[in-house]
């Protein structure tokens, strides 16, 4: 599914450490299992030989991780970047979050991510190990033989309605560049916006019901990044918990994705890591489809210090009678 290699990738972050570029690699290393990849700072290239990978399940977008360590890392940091995750970079810039001149963003090509749920669908659970080359070779405790499995067949939902394959960000670009596409990830929420109120709210109550308050998505969100985080305030009376009550499951998620209306990039990254597979991207996607809809179209991250609709004010501005004309019409 890759274009690009492990080896490359290897080869230019030796590269760029031997010849004092930057100090450390920012990358990813292995989990619990071959699926499990997760984020890793390198120091030194025997801890990068060593542990380093990439393959079909290095989904994490990076542009994060930058904020804590930039501040700890003496020196550049290298950062490889899919094109995804360099809007999430330019937004954290605009919005002050790193320092640029302590990143050292190297754009890699990406053909999508695979989800693992849909792997384990085809071939079950059990796994011992996961080969990915040309095609992605699953082995189980329960069969004999791989299970051989097309990429394209198992890709995550985000990357099923990929954006851009464009880097609007980098220092250093490995591969060829691609293109921002016509996408279709507008899609669903127009379906969602078909259903009535009622179906609509049976909807959402019956994904959001499922949230456990893990927080998952607020801490991988490029968009969440204050100091002290309201559902982390004891004296706040949303204290982060179990929900206890209909109103309390759905708070959560409503709040915070007003809180990163207009700066959301549309990474998926909230809806890759959920435990419980909510489809919590889909909210954001709301909101995405009603600015371009009502101030022109927008993308958060496309380029540094460009300013959201929701923070720009002009006398073009959507005046309130008219969103109340444009909710009866979608009702």
């Amino acid at each position: 599914m890759q274009k690009i290699t492990k080896n490359q990738l290897l080869d230019k972050a030796a590269e760029l450490l031997d010849n004092g570029t930057v100090t450390a690699v920012l990358g990813w290393q292995k989990g619990e299992f071959d699926y499990d990849v997760t984020p890793a700072l390198f120091e030194n290239k025997e801890e990068l030989f060593a542990n380093f990978v990439w393959n079909d399940f290095c989904g994490a977008n990076f542009s994060k991780y930058l904020i804590k360590h930039t501040r700890k890392v003496e020196g550049k940091i290298l950062v490889f970047l899919k094109p995804c995750d360099t809007y999430s970079f330019n937004q954290l810039l605009t919005e002050h979050r790193f320092d640029r001149e302590k990143v050292y963003a190297v754009g890699i090509p990406c053909e999508g991510m695979a989800d693992i749920d849909k792997v384990k669908a085809i071939v079950g659970d059990g796994i011992s190990s996961i080969d990915c080359g040309e095609k992605i070779k699953v082995t189980t405790i329960y069969a004999d033989a791989a299970v051989e499995i097309d990429g394209k067949d198992v890709l995550e939902g985000r990357c099923e309605s990929c954006k851009s394959k464009k880097h609007v960000a980098y220092d250093e670009l490995l591969g060829e560049e691609g293109d921002v596409l016509d996408s279709n990830r507008f899609d669903e929420v127009a379906r969602l916006e078909a259903m009535t109120p009622d179906e609509r709210f049976a909807f959402w109550q019956n994904e959001l019901s499922r949230c456990i308050r893990c927080n998952a998505c607020r801490d991988v969100c490029p968009a969440c990044t204050c100091e002290k985080c309201v559902f982390g305030n004891p004296k706040s009376g949303v204290e982060n918990k179990s929900p206890a009550n209909s109103f309390e499951e759905k708070m959560f998620h409503i709040i915070r994705a007003f809180h990163v209306a207009g700066r959301c990039t549309d990474c998926g990254e909230c809806s890759r890591v959920c435990p419980q597979n909510i489809p919590l991207h889909l909210l954001n996607r709301k909101f995405i489809k009603d600015m371009n809809e009502c101030y022109g179209e927008y993308q958060a991250g496309a380029e540094v210090g460009s300013r959201a609709p929701l923070v720009n004010y002009t006398t073009e501005d959507l005046e309130p009678g008219e969103v109340f004309d444009r909710r009866d019409t979608d009702a």
